[in-house]
């Protein structure tokens, strides 16, 4: 019998928090990360690539929130997104207290960015009342001036030192739920840092080699630095950091870990949407069914089940195949081009159906053999639930004027 190949160092134990519904450390299995390139502002753009990004396997997405119609956006986002988001902040503390009202799963604060302890501490018990845990993100070419002159320039002390300061500032108000990055655009730097930061403390460790360039040379720097501290046991959530389309970043993430044989081989790719308001379906369930069918076929497309037709083809519109639910129908589409509206107690048996031609067809083939008619009957339908549900069945609306009262009063 063939010996058993793995890794002969263990974990790093760690304690556990939860961004959404993920677990990040204590145990859990190595979750992906990216980030989104959009203007935060454009929701529909924003949404658009952070399911891209889920279908190519990120389970957490970070959005940067630089303004208030960056913060306005994250509350349309947030409760759209198939998966948690999470809002980085840079300069200012205002933006981090609206990014909590919009509803995010997590914030990044930068401590060599964000340097006030009164500001940083107010952040933190904000965070602390919602339970929504903060990334203490360290970067090497953007440390507190005092650490660059302590130690003449950036060392793996100076980033440790770095993260275990603002780690004192949260305890100082009892947040415990931490999460840490010291990242470094040098390889060997960033492994020595994490290295040293995972003796220092139990928290979970966010992975990465920032600013690693265009693939193939960023691909190279960001897996000789990630793999190698994985395969010592250290690290519960990685991003790579590509001038690249972010979804290469995603693509890459997961398959590294696959590699590593830290998360199980998948051939079907399925995305489904939260759910909302104007959902006509039981998303969950007929999710389920796909799943449960297509898996069986094991066929390498991504299909999406999205649970209404206002929003579903767009923001899934880098799916092979999806279907959205209107009025009692179901609305097919390829590529985000509707191509077949079928009764809603049909659905699940027509997306297997159409999966099996797009694979053996080609997605060419398949939209050449569109109903002509098929577009406008989904327009009718969206109109028609836009007309009974309004366009703001999240309450969107209602945190937009959260987040303007709040940076209205801290700006008096």
């Amino acid at each position: 019998m063939a010996r058993q190949v793995g890794f002969s160092r263990p974990r790093r134990e760690s304690r556990q928090i939860m961004v959404g519904k993920v677990p990040i450390g204590g145990g859990a299995q190595v979750s992906v990360q990216s980030m989104t390139t959009t203007k935060t502002s454009d929701v529909e753009g924003t949404l658009s690539q952070i399911y891209a990004l889920y279908g190519a396997g990120a389970d957490i997405v970070r959005c940067t929130c630089n303004d208030s119609e960056a913060a306005e956006g994250l509350a349309s986002i947030v409760p759209r997104s198939p998966v948690p988001i999470v809002a980085d902040i840079h300069f200012h503390y205002e933006m981090a207290l609206a990014a909590l009202e919009a509803g995010v799963a997590c914030l990044r604060l930068n401590p060599g960015n964000l340097r006030k302890p009164e500001e940083i501490k107010l952040v933190a018990s904000e965070a602390k009342d919602r339970g929504v845990p903060i990334r203490i993100g360290v970067n090497a070419g953007s440390l507190h001036p005092d650490l660059y002159k302590k130690y003449g320039g950036a060392v793996p002390e100076a980033l440790v030192e770095s993260a275990l300061y603002e780690l004192s500032l949260f305890g100082e108000v009892g947040f415990e739920d931490v999460k840490i990055s010291v990242k470094a655009s040098s390889v060997p730097l960033m492994i020595e840092s994490y290295r040293m930061l995972a003796e220092a403390t139990d928290v979970p460790l966010h992975l990465g080699v920032t600013e690693a360039g265009p693939p193939p040379a960023g691909l190279i720097k960001g897996t000789a630095g990630i793999a190698a501290l994985l395969a010592e046991g250290i690290g519960d959530t990685i991003r790579y950091s590509l001038t690249a389309d972010p979804v290469e970043e995603a693509k890459a993430g997961r398959q590294l870990l696959e590699a590593l044989g830290l998360r199980e081989r998948v051939g079907l790719d399925l995305i489904a949407c939260p759910s909302c308001g104007r959902t006509e379906i039981d998303v969950i369930a007929v999710a389920s069914k796909v799943q449960n069918a297509m898996e069986k076929l094991n066929l390498p497309i991504q299909v999406a089940v999205m649970g209404c037709v206002v929003n579903g083809p767009g923001e899934a519109r880098e799916a092979d195949l999806g279907i959205a639910a209107g009025k009692h129908k179901g609305h097919l589409f390829i590529k985000g081009k509707i191509v077949r509206v079928v009764p809603e107690d049909r659905m699940v048996e027509e997306l297997i159906q159409e999966a099996q031609n797009l694979v053996r067809e080609g997605v060419e083939a398949r939209l050449a053999a569109a109903d002509e008619n098929a577009s406008r009957e989904a327009e009718l339908d969206r109109a028609e639930l836009l007309q009974l549900k309004g366009s703001d069945v999240n309450n969107a609306e209602s945190k937009v004027n959260l987040i303007r009262k709040r940076l209205a009063d801290e700006g008096d």
